[in-house]
């Protein structure tokens, strides 16, 4: 049986990162719905990351995304995000938006496009200096719609410049997170396509380059904690971005469509013993809160993922083997179902009342007030979102 006492410490030591576009309006290819009350500054994306870490109390980092949390003074941004509670996670890079970057970033057949994109990746790691970031995250939508259109192995060697150059500018205790994507924007071919790729790439590089993966970034039917498993018995898993798919990339709230898999993952991570923050691994959120409010949304994946946890840190992980060595296929799958069917609310409700939080995080942030507090001050000037 699991040790309880040890569960709970171990759920208490969680940490989550949260994602600072998730606070700003966002959609889909078709519509972006506006929200009141949503951040116009990365100070006020900051504020709100703050809140969902003061209610659910292992939310205590938020990651950039750069340009759209450019500031003149990064380290001023750090104190700001300090002085609430917080720190700044990892800096992802964008280098998705612009014109230039229609036939690719870093794979793009025009020298000129390759270098600004590659400066771009240069620029985040100056900024992780300043922040004092860990964690360079690159996704790139990279890719080939038709046939013929440009060499594969091409755009394989010109990927590999690029993040060679980025992997040399690290410091000592930076490190680049490489994600992956199965398809979309690119619909033929896809540079960077899957953990295998991002596992290869990250190989070539070193030690300090690990595999991101993003829990909706699989085709249909993908076993993603064989994968995960995979990761950590090489040392190469260094990041996930935690959300929730149906049909492809549908960044849904973690845990929405496929809590079981959720499960899984975390039982992975677990069965590791790669939980603990010391361990070295990103747990962020990376999703995309269109027609649901941020906030609450955001504190519900934390809650979601706390939950897949808790069930997985209380798998009777001895009867587990010792049926798994039997070869007793039902028992073993009977012992994973028991933890999995486990109601763990009420050990969670305990864990945040010993440290000192409401025991129902969703229910506080409602009665805070504060939602009513930044409608009524973010009147005026931009709302932060996709493409702002």
């Amino acid at each position: 049986m699991a040790d309880l006492n040890a569960v709970k410490q171990a759920l208490r030591a969680q940490q989550i990162e949260t994602p600072s576009w998730a606070f700003g309006n966002s959609g889909t290819r078709f519509k972006v719905f506006a929200q009141a009350g949503v951040p116009r500054t990365p100070e006020e994306k900051i504020a709100d990351a703050a809140t969902v870490h003061r209610f659910t109390g292992v939310a205590p980092s938020v990651a950039l995304h750069i340009p759209w949390d450019r500031v003149a003074d990064y380290a001023k941004l750090s104190a700001f995000a300090a002085e609430h509670g917080i720190r700044l996670g990892a800096i992802n890079t964008n280098v998705f938006q612009d014109d230039d970057y229609k036939l690719g970033s870093v794979t793009n057949p025009d020298p000129a496009v390759r270098r600004k994109a590659t400066d771009h990746l240069l620029e985040a790691v100056d900024i992780m200096d300043q922040t004092g970031s860990r964690d360079l995250k690159l996704w790139f939508s990279d890719g080939l719609n038709y046939p013929g259109q440009d060499d594969l192995r091409t755009r394989q060697d010109r990927l590999a410049a690029a993040l060679r150059e980025a992997y040399d500018r690290l410091g000592d205790d930076q490190r680049i997170l490489l994600e992956y994507k199965l398809f979309e924007p690119a619909f033929y071919a896809t540079d960077v396509p899957d953990w295998g790729t991002s596992y290869a790439h990250c190989v070539e590089l070193g030690p300090k380059a690990t595999v991101c993966i993003d829990t909706g970034h699989h085709a249909p039917g993908t076993n993603i904690e064989f994968i995960v498993s995979f990761l950590l018995r090489q040392g190469k898993l260094g990041a996930f971005d935690f959300n929730s798919r149906f049909y492809a990339d549908d960044d849904l709230m973690a845990g929405a469509a496929d809590p079981f898999q959720l499960f899984r993952i975390m039982y992975e991570i677990v069965r590791a013993d790669a939980l603990s923050p010391s361990y070295g691994i990103n747990f962020m959120l990376d999703q995309c809160h269109n027609i649901e409010a941020k906030i609450p949304a955001i504190i519900r994946s934390v809650m979601n993922i706390q939950e897949a946890t808790a069930k997985a840190l209380l798998v009777d992980r001895d009867a587990l083997f010792a049926a798994q060595a039997a070869g007793d296929v039902l028992e073993a799958n009977s012992v994973l179902m028991d933890a999995y069917n486990t109601d763990v609310r009420p050990l969670l409700r305990d864990v945040r009342v010993d440290a000192g939080l409401d025991p129902d995080p969703i229910a506080a942030y409602k009665r805070s007030g504060y939602q009513e507090r930044i409608v009524a001050d973010r009147v005026g000037g931009e709302q932060a979102g996709w493409g702002a």
